[in-house]
């Protein structure tokens, strides 16, 4: 029986995944809008926190490197969705993280 990757486990994988701009996850920041586990598929919806964001390829990438690593995944769907982002959808530790930083 093969093994299956459950959304916990793919959304506990994309906290591994830093924003490029501040070593702070993508889920920390608010930029995952949604998981999706359909057999040996992760989708993965995202947001970014500007339309013009010079760094998606680079958050695309990570994505799909580190949930590659997972057992039970072989491919890896991102869904680019541009719903607005602000600090009230990144998480109370991403907002300290960024505030440690000096930011905020």
């Amino acid at each position: 029986m093969s093994v299956v990757a459950t959304v916990a486990e793919v959304t506990l994988a994309l906290r591994d995944v830093d924003d490029p701009e501040y070593p702070i996850s993508i889920v920390d920041m608010g930029l995952v809008r949604g998981v999706e586990v359909r057999g040996s598929t992760a989708r993965v919806k995202i947001t970014y926190t500007s339309m013009g964001c010079p760094c998606t390829e680079l958050i695309t990438a990570d994505i799909r490197t580190r949930l590659l690593e997972l057992e039970g995944v072989d491919q890896v769907e991102i869904v680019e969705s541009f719903d607005e982002w602000n600090r009230e959808h990144m998480t109370r530790r991403g907002i300290s993280k960024l505030r440690s930083l000096g930011v905020g």
